[in-house]
């Protein structure tokens, strides 16, 4: 016993420092294992995360790829064929054309004012159809894929929600599909509510810009294009702000110009999610970023237009310059190809192949900005 004792007291410094240095040794151990086991389940998260990144650019890359193609061959069209119709009813040259020829056949039917009145008349509305053409074409392809791009972005992101989401109330964020439908029928406000302004004010453009063109004057390639341009350009620049055409685009009041059912009465929707999807739409074509996609748009389309008016009509006059009376019948037959079905539309190709405009919806698709 004293043996044992003595021997504690000779060794339990030893003893302490050992289990010391065997208990710290324990200690970061564990340390070391619990760091390990932290640093193994971050490297999983994010290596998860990482795959979870890819296949969202993936999916996101696909799924913007099918809001193009819905807006090529679905919104676009349907857009594209209300207007063509209505500008059809509403600038309808045949009658002049035909008292024209009625006068021509039969020369004691019209006196020489009547006629200069009318070639006048045909020669202000040939130049504000095609105008107004060249510029409702070019609004509609931009702002179809306007909406397409907000509704998509909006559609997968909270779909992205809903799915990773375990909770079943989380699927109430998915924007209705009456309020998708009112959305994407806005683009028929041109045709069935702003023409009426839109014509008028492209009438009283043209004029303005036509105002000492003689009918006998020489008209040319390069003339017609700075005509054209001069018009589009003071109708774009007129009224009290930069952006007064918006009026033909968009409705002030959403709920009031909102679509119908197949009856009349307005299909009920949910007022918030509708108006923040306008909301959307308005500060996009406020932006300058659409405003510099506007004016690119519109000069590749005039552009096309003067280049297939002159090698199309003209034989070789339009380049060396023929009279202006002679030139109105180019003038008019070039607004069907206008206005034509988007799939054959050149001038709508032309704008969609547009590096600037590619890049602008693209980054429209990827950033929405905040309305």
């Amino acid at each position: 016993m004293f043996y044992v004792s003595d021997l504690w007291r000779q060794h339990r410094r030893k003893v302490f420092v050992g289990v010391g240095i065997l208990g710290s040794g324990f200690c970061l151990y564990k340390l070391y294992g619990a760091h390990r086991s932290r640093l193994d389940a971050l490297q999983r998260k994010l290596t998860v995360q990482r795959e979870t990144e890819e296949l969202m650019k993936t999916q996101m890359q696909a799924h913007f790829e099918k809001i193009q193609r819905i807006s090529d061959t679905i919104t676009l069209p349907h857009a594209m064929d209300n207007l063509s119709c209505r500008i059809e009813e509403e600038l309808d040259l045949s009658q002049l054309l035909e008292r024209l020829i009625q006068g021509k056949g039969q020369p004691n039917t019209l006196t020489q004012a009547e006629k200069l009145e009318l070639w006048d008349t045909l020669k202000i509305q040939s130049f504000t159809r095609v105008a107004l053409s060249v510029w409702a074409t070019t609004m509609i392809s931009l702002y179809t894929k306007v909406q397409v791009n907000i509704l998509g972005r909006h559609l997968y992101i909270d779909t992205a929600r809903s799915l990773g989401s375990s909770d079943s109330m989380e699927t109430g964020d998915v924007i209705d599909r009456e309020d998708q439908q009112k959305f994407l029928g806005s683009v028929d406000f041109l045709s069935e509510y702003g023409l009426p302004a839109l014509i008028c004010d492209m009438e009283a453009t043209t004029k303005e810009i036509l105002n000492g063109k003689q009918l006998s004057g020489l008209f040319n390639g390069v003339a017609l294009h700075e005509t054209i341009t001069q018009i589009l350009n003071k109708f774009v620049s007129m009224g009290e702000s930069p952006h007064s055409w918006l009026k033909y685009m968009l409705p002030e009041d959403v709920i009031s110009h909102s679509t119908t059912s197949s009856g009349n009465d307005l299909v009920p929707f949910s007022v918030a999610d509708f108006e923040h999807l306008m909301s959307e739409a308005r500060t996009v074509l406020l932006s300058a970023e659409f405003g510099s996609a506007v004016e690119i748009s519109l000069k590749a389309v005039v552009d096309k237009l003067v280049e297939l008016m002159v090698t199309k009509f003209s034989g070789g006059s339009v380049t060396m310059g023929m009279p202006l009376a002679r030139v109105l019948p180019h003038v008019a037959q070039m607004c069907p190809l206008l206005l034509e079905e988007p799939l054959q539309n050149q001038f709508i190709q032309i704008i969609r192949c547009i590096p600037e405009v590619e890049l602008f919806f693209t980054l429209l698709y990827a950033n929405m900005p905040s309305a």
